[in-house]
């Protein structure tokens, strides 16, 4: 490889990820009863690598704020080393950029989010190289149509929500997940009107209870055949989500918030999740079939999550989602989808009814690098022309 572009990009939409956002402008703002800052604009991180004969690869993370800070490391710590590699040894490279902080405490947080995005786009560019899609390079695919869920009715009523539930029963759709945690009772009459649909339901808490109130919850989801139960405590408590999972005949959902293998490992080794969500846009595609795998030997079915990831990452979700054994569904954003395709010459087919694995070579999708351009708000060029990589040395 000789060249490596990030973009940090912004997009404003006229709606927000999950809804309006309760004020307007530039800054970041909360959305109680949940805790994560959110932002009006649609911001992500998109990286393109190009080796010599002009080839290149795209691949994003999912930055959601703030997509400056993984751009800047992939500036100074990851593209570095990438200059002049193989660019067909996608997993021994992904070890090499790993392992430059691994002791250090950063396979986590941010610098997995800038690995993320560099990994998906060596991936791209090597389905390129070889003619062969993503899902054809990880063995080939289980499945040529990836099933989802609808993720969200983002609706202020009850009513309003069963009112955009029965629209997208009239669209194909059969699931939809419920974002809540606004207490559980009014969490299960929001479940009960929904469901009364027609549509299998599941609720995402937003880690918002206490393992009192999530067994009480998840209970009440269980007698009421909801598909899971997302993030019902705070992401950290490893404990109370097994001490929830062994009270409650339901599937709890984690995984969003892990960026490896090793996250993943404790989990299932306790027996702390039923239903495994790593995003592609934190992991990259190495890890995360090497999570899904991890899975599998647990028999934990993967339900890769998605959220404000743009054209790309969505594209690596679905050639992941078909390459993975065990897949429960993935998840269909609309909201996000609709934005999706800002960035890609032509949008991703699919919808409420699941998405046709893409056929191209790579990610299957051809990126529209004058949009990305267009969007973004401080990108940045690395190439040998402008910077040396790393050598090793045995001086101190």
């Amino acid at each position: 490889m000789n060249r490596v572009d990030v973009y940090p990009l912004k997009l404003r939409h006229d709606d927000a990820y999950l809804g309006t956002p309760p004020e307007k402008g530039d800054g970041y703002f909360l959305r109680p009863p949940w805790r994560s800052l959110y932002s009006g604009r649609f911001e992500t991180l998109v990286v393109r690598v190009t080796c010599e004969d002009g080839t290149s690869g795209w691949g994003e993370a999912l930055a959601p704020v703030a997509p400056e800070v993984p751009a800047a490391i992939v500036e100074r710590l990851l593209a570095p080393v990438l200059l002049g590699a193989d660019p067909t040894a996608v997993r021994p490279l992904w070890h090499k950029l790993r392992d430059l902080m691994r002791e250090r405490g950063h396979l986590t947080g941010h610098q997995a989010d800038a690995l993320a995005a560099v990994d998906i786009a060596l991936w791209d560019l090597a389905g390129r190289l070889t003619g062969r899609s993503v899902a054809e390079l990880l063995g080939g695919a289980f499945r040529s149509h990836v099933p989802v869920y609808v993720s969200g009715l983002p609706r202020p009523t009850d009513a309003e929500r069963a009112k955009l539930a029965e629209e997208w029963v009239s669209r194909g759709a059969d699931r939809v997940k419920l974002h809540l945690g606004y207490g559980v009772e009014q969490d299960l009459a929001t479940f009960d009107t929904v469901s009364a649909t027609g549509l299998h339901t599941a609720v995402d808490a937003h880690w918002r209870y206490s393992v009192t109130d999530a067994v009480r919850l998840g209970r009440g989801l269980a007698e009421r055949g909801a598909l899971f139960l997302e993030a019902p405590l705070a992401p950290e408590d490893v404990e109370g989500h097994r001490e929830l999972a062994r009270r409650v005949d339901l599937p709890i959902a984690v995984g969003e918030t892990m960026r490896n293998r090793y996250e993943l490992g404790h989990w299932l080794d306790r027996r702390a999740v039923g239903l495994a969500q790593p995003d592609v846009g934190r992991t990259g595609i190495t890890e995360l079939m090497a999570m899904a795998e991890l899975a599998a030997a647990r028999h934990v079915p993967v339900a890769p999550h998605h959220s404000t990831g743009l054209g790309i990452v969505l594209a690596a979700g679905i050639q992941v989602s078909a390459a993975v054994s065990d897949l429960a569904f993935f998840e269909y954003q609309p909201t996000t989808c609709e934005v999706a395709g800002k960035i890609l010459a032509s949008p991703l087919a699919g919808g409420p009814e699941g998405f046709p694995l893409p056929t191209g070579p790579g990610l299957g999708v051809e990126v529209d690098a004058d949009a990305v351009a267009a969007y973004a708000t401080a990108p940045s060029t690395i190439s040998l022309s402008t910077i040396s990589p790393p050598t090793n040395s045995s001086e101190a």
